[in-house]
């Protein structure tokens, strides 16, 4: 391997004004040079300090060590940074961005030009910051980012719920009522405790705004998609929640947006699972060196978009490895045609179809989106599937290759609302093995924009458009391909607890397919390198996470523990440490209750003494929607730093 070109200076610590005065904290990274180079920012709110310090340490040294003067900012509200944080993605939030932004360009040490990047929030914030971008943000990378707030974010799947934004609603406000180290400075305690005073509970918002309206549209780029301003690579894996973003991306700006999308989960690619991983920091850098350092920056001989084309795995909660290859397009809605099934030749009973009323489909789903939990993946589908409604091809006499996001189009319908629709396509190999490929929800009390309607569809005939998760898949011949139909998906969907009756009269599979056959890749994409050579962590424990399912007639139970894991940052003597355990219960009687609890803490061994969060969220089911408890204690040592108690009531979630 050769030695990169720069040696590397590195700024623990340093202060950022914004123009109210608030100063937010940083690390920086700067190549040992005399002359002015590029910078490259991270903003991201999950503590430079130690949170994510080791991650942190694998993309900024190497970038800095190839001419990048790189900084690694803690939002407005977190870690060291003063502040309030009142929700994701506030206005403050995105005006910071754009301060930090300009004040990197005007550093001494930097030539003017800049780059954004980020995975998950991170992303999410470069992609809102290259909306009518400032002057000096040239180009930007988003990993496992959200175009689309409501749709492919944590919180909603077609107007449902997610259960996972419970998890969320704990994790967050124990990330920001976390301790500022000295850093701070000696009031360092004083400011731990005013920030937990005015800590939020974001949780509250995501509960009330039910419908894709203005406030889920904020930060949502793809609703503006002519204001992308800059160059954008947008990074995703198929077994992440937000993969949707990368072809809807290139789709809607082919000028200035190329994808990658994988195999892996929310992460990194260099430690993307199930693999194979991509050499993320390899390719970042050919993106940086391609707009950042040349006067006049011309695109990059890229494809547009290059894919992973999955095929038929054996399905299992846990894959090292994705069956398939890598595929490239110019750009992908060009390179697909749409081939329609209707649903009666699918069928094996003629219309209308009943869909079926069982609260307890959907134990073969996994996770919402594979967060590296081990056991996260959907397994075998033919045990819902057995209680759904199903269509299904004859064994296809040749190989086909979906490319892009099914839809089903159907016309149903609903007595009783309020009512879901969940439909899930998978690849049936010959044995009868059932490999999911890609699902869908659809709340029928939204229109088909995902809009509160006035009055709402409740009862009555409705022409139903379901898209699902984009994709690129090749069942192979001698497969069929299967789409299930039911009202729940649970654990996943937070149960509607009064579903109404479905049924369906008609209705469309509408699959895009490459047009011109595969084309492979031509150029390999980069393996990826353990980074950094010399590492100034160790983990300390890494205990295997735990999952149990416990399933009767009339009580389900599903849930998952991560018992502590502890790393410790050598430079700054300090071991950080977090567990979570998330239950999910589901009472089946007149009515379906569901509850789910979250215990989520974290530890901060410092040399001058340790520091505890802990939050428990309780949510059960009420008239009006899920009903919420949450209470937040933090410590330091013996002392009591700080509590608060959040009640969110049903008519949050109604």
């Amino acid at each position: 391997m050769t030695a990169p070109p720069f040696s590397v200076d590195e700024t623990d610590h340093l202060w950022i004004g914004m123009a109210d005065g608030t100063r937010l904290a940083a690390r920086l990274w700067r190549p040992r040079t005399d002359g002015p180079v590029p910078a490259i920012l991270e903003y991201i709110p999950y503590r430079k300090s130690d949170m994510v310090r080791a991650r942190d340490e694998r993309n900024h040294p190497y970038f800095a060590a190839h001419g990048y003067a790189c900084i690694r900012v803690d939002m407005r509200g977190s870690g060291d940074s003063e502040g309030d944080m009142p929700d994701m993605y506030a206005l403050a939030e995105l005006d910071d961005a754009r301060q930090v932004i300009n004040w990197l360009a005007a550093q001494p040490w930097c030539n003017g030009r800049v780059g954004m990047f980020g995975t998950s929030w991170g992303g999410t914030a470069s992609l809102q910051a290259s909306v009518d971008a400032p002057e000096a943000l040239k180009a930007v990378i988003g990993v496992c980012a959200t175009h689309d707030r409501f749709e492919d974010d944590i919180h909603y799947m077609g107007g449902c719920v997610l259960s996972d934004t419970f998890e969320w609603g704990a994790t967050l406000p124990s990330i920001l009522a976390s301790p500022p180290t000295p850093h701070a400075g000696s009031d360092w305690k004083d400011r731990w405790r005013r920030r937990i005073e005015n800590l939020s509970c974001p949780l509250e918002n995501w509960l009330r705004e039910k419908g894709r309206g203005t406030y889920w549209r904020h930060g949502s780029v793809i609703h503006e998609p002519d204001r992308l301003s800059v160059p954008i690579l947008v990074v995703g894996g198929w077994s992440d929640r937000y993969s949707n973003s990368v072809m809807s991306l290139v789709d809607a700006r082919p000028d200035l947006v190329w994808g990658v999308v994988g195999p892996w989960g929310h992460q990194y690619p260099d430690h993307g699972a199930p693999g194979p991983a991509m050499g993320f920091q390899h390719l970042a850098l050919e993106w940086w060196d391609q707009w950042l350092k040349p006067d006049h920056p011309a695109p990059p001989d890229w494809p547009r978009l290059r894919a992973w084309l999955r095929e038929f795995d054996p399905p299992h909660d846990t894959l090292d490895q994705r069956a398939g290859t890598w595929i490239e397009s110019d750009p992908p809605i060009l390179a697909t045609t749409v081939i329609e099934h209707p649903l009666l030749d699918l069928a094996s009973t003629p219309a209308p179809w009943a869909v079926p009323n069982d609260p307890q489909i959907g134990l073969t789903s996994g996770d919402t989106g594979y967060f590296g939990r081990a056991g996260g993946l959907p397994t075998d589908q033919t045990r819902d599937d057995a209680r759904s409604l199903v269509f299904e091809t004859a064994p296809l006499d040749q190989d086909l290759v979906i490319f892009g996001a099914p839809s089903l189009s159907l016309v149903a319908k609903v007595n009783g609302g309020p009512a879901t629709l969940v439909a899930r396509m998978s690849d049936v190999d010959p044995q009868g093995g059932a490999c999911r490929i890609s699902y869908g929800v659809r709340n029928l009390a939204l229109d088909d924009a995902l809009d509160q309607p006035d009055p709402p569809l409740m009862d009555g005939v409705s022409q139903v458009m379901m898209t699902l998760h984009s994709t690129a898949y090749r069942v192979r011949k001698g497969h069929k391909l299967r789409v299930a139909v039911s009202d729940s998906l649970w654990p996943l969907i937070w149960s509607s607890g009064s579903a109404g009756h479905i049924a369906i009269e008609t209705g469309t599979l509408s699959l895009p397919v490459l047009r011109d056959g595969v084309r492979n890749l031509q150029v390999p994409l980069p393996e990826p390198e353990d980074l950094p050579a010399q590492k100034s962590h160790t983990i300390v424990a890494a205990p295997q996470l735990e999952r149990w399912s416990k399933t009767s007639d009339t009580h389900s139970e599903v849930g998952w523990h991560q018992p502590e894991t502890r790393i410790a940052y050598h430079q700054i003597d300090s071991v950080f440490g977090y567990t979570t355990r998330m239950v999910h219960q589901q009472d089946i009687s007149d009515r379906v209750t569901e509850r789910v609890t979250v215990d989520h803490s974290m530890t901060f061994v410092r040399p001058d003494g340790t520091a505890s969060v802990v939050v428990d969220l309780q949510a059960q089911s009420a008239e009006g929607g899920p009903q919420v408890h949450i209470t937040l204690h933090a410590k330091w040592d013996d002392e009591v730093i700080g509590q608060r108690t959040w009640v969110i009531p049903s008519a949050a979630g109604s």
